[in-house]
Order: C-alpha cells, then structure tokens, then sequence
C-alpha cells in the first residue's frame, strides 16, 4: 500500500515539474517560446557584415540542432529601425546606440543589452590598373569633402580624371563612418552613389577605373574563403597612413588583422550585438555564443579582431 502510494506521489510529482515548465516556457499567449539554444529568431544585421555572421549562424545552428536564426542582411539604418520598432530583437551594427535612440527603449522601459564582439576596418578598393593605392587621412578628407575630385589632383601623372566614391548603400554605415570620422560630420561631396550590395560595390570597382570604392574589411579579410579570395583577384586594396609625409612609407598600412590590432591603420571601427530581450531567449543564446570561445574563433579566422581573445602578432625581420 506504501509503495502504491509513493509511486502515485511521485507521479504526481512529475506532473507539476512538467507543468511548471511548459508554463515557464510559454508566453502570455500560451505559445511556445525560444530558448538560448532552441527555438527560432529573427536578426537584422548590417549588410557590411554578412561574411561574418553567416558564419556564425551556421556554427550555432549545427551546435544547437532545434535553433534556428533567420538573419536579415541590410543597411545600418533599416537594421537600427527594425530594433527600435521591435522588428528584431537582435542585431548586428558597428557603432553604440546614440542618446535618441536610448530614449526610445526608455520610454519602452527596456534595457538593450550591447556587447562588444569585433574589430572591424573601412577598406578603401581601387581598380587593379589604378596605380594610386596609398592615401594620407589628409587626402582621404579632401577627397571625401569634394576639395579633391580628380585623381590628377593627387598624382599629375595619372592616366585617370574624376573620381567616382561608391559606398555599399543608402544608409551605410561605412559612409556613416566616413562622415563621423574623416569629414567631421560634412556632407559627401556629388561625386558619391550607392552600388546598393557590397557585391554590387566590388563589381563595380572592379569594373572603372577611376572608382574609389568604400567596404567593410570583413568582406575581403578571410583568405581561406574562396568567395573574398575571388573578390580581391578583381581589385586592389589601398593602403593608409595618419602620417600627411608621402615620403614615410612604411607608415602606410592596409587593413590586415595585425595592423587593426595594433592600432595602425587608422580606419577602425568596433563591431556590437545589441538585444533588446528582456529573459533569456534564443537571442540570448547566440549573442552569448558569438562572444564567447567558439564564436570569438570564428572572427579571429576571418581576419577580424576578436573583442576578447588577444591576437598574437609576429615581426619577420630579414
């Protein structure tokens, strides 16, 4: 009689922990939830990142087999709107949240949650026959205000005339980056469009001559990717120095790992997850996953910094 009534005891036991958790683990509206690692998430990420992020979602997906995330590549400024309207609960931008758009989540009475999960770089591609690929930020300023607008400006003897700029998109966040940082907030010059794709914006480059193209480095920084091998087959990389001397050479940089690293070339830029979750959904669980030891391994393969592994940097001296 004992062992009867023990075994219904536990039973019933197990029916309350069961029911518990299917509670915990519903809405208000008695769906399901995500978790960390299960369930299905929209993320918006800027365009300038998808390499990376892809990555990322594939790793996550064959560790954690009952999640899935769904990332929507797009300009900093549709990716931005779609946190703030609660379009995404994550996303994946290259600058912190200004004061306005804090105000937002305080009138929402939400604590987005910003991580800092990269190191990323503004490269500057030319056509592979431009034989102009070094750059002071000095010229950068003066090419990207309109003061300079011809490549014969920068050297007489080039066979090249106007300069065409080309960002990825409206909205960017390199051409953000380039007015925030280069400009001191001046307006692009008329010379600048958009390509609309980084894709589109390569092509391009690779296409005219007299283009000066605008890209995140993620896009041409993973040399054992074949599709950023193919790209750099079709263009060349410009070199950067802070130092307006021309004669000093070897201050010019482009943008490899060890240089962003160290701090030498002088385009940097940091890379952010921001959630706006309020519990520990399936967001959660990926922003966790690309910050911590997998996914900070990724990033360090691509040739990206990683925000919290160090990078180790080795001199060959001849």
């Amino acid at each position: 009689m004992k062992s009867k009534i023990l075994f219904l005891y536990q039973r019933l036991w197990l029916y309350l922990v069961l029911g518990t958790s299917f509670l915990i683990a519903c809405n208000r509206e008695g769906k399901i939830e995500d978790t960390p690692t299960s369930g299905t998430i929209k993320i918006s990420v800027d365009e300038a990142f998808e390499p990376i992020i892809d990555s990322h979602v594939y790793a996550f997906q064959k560790l954690y087999k009952y999640a899935k995330v769904n990332p929507s590549y797009k300009s900093e400024a549709e990716t931005v709107k779609d946190l703030l309207q609660d379009s995404a609960r994550l996303v994946v931008i290259s600058r912190p949240l200004t004061n306005e758009e804090k105000e937002v989540f305080v009138q929402q009475k939400i604590t987005p949650r910003v991580t800092k999960i990269a190191i990323d770089g503004v490269a500057l591609i030319t056509h592979p026959s431009n034989t102009d690929t070094t750059f002071s930020m000095d010229e950068l300023k003066d090419i990207f205000t309109g003061k300079t607008n011809s490549w014969k400006q920068l050297n007489p003897a080039s066979k090249l005339s106007d300069i065409t700029i080309v960002f990825d998109n409206t909205g960017s966040s390199t051409a953000r980056y380039i007015t925030d940082s280069v400009t001191n907030k001046q307006p692009l010059p008329k010379n600048t469009f958009a390509a609309k794709t980084n894709k589109a914006l390569i092509d391009y480059v690779a296409q005219t001559p007299n283009a000066l193209g605008v890209i995140g480095v993620n896009w041409i920084s993973d040399f054992d990717d074949t599709t950023a091998i193919s790209f750099l087959r079709k263009i060349k990389v410009a070199a950067v120095s802070n130092n307006p001397d021309k004669t000093v050479t070897d201050s010019y940089v482009q943008p490899f790992q060890g240089y962003l690293a160290q701090e030498s070339y002088p385009l940097r830029r940091n890379v952010y997850i921001v959630s706006r979750e309020a519990r520990a959904g399936l967001g959660t669980g990926f922003a966790s996953f690309v910050a911590g030891d997998k996914g900070q391994r990724i990033i360090l393969k691509s040739g990206l910094v990683p925000a919290t592994m160090p990078v180790r940097i080795v001199s060959i001296k001849e």
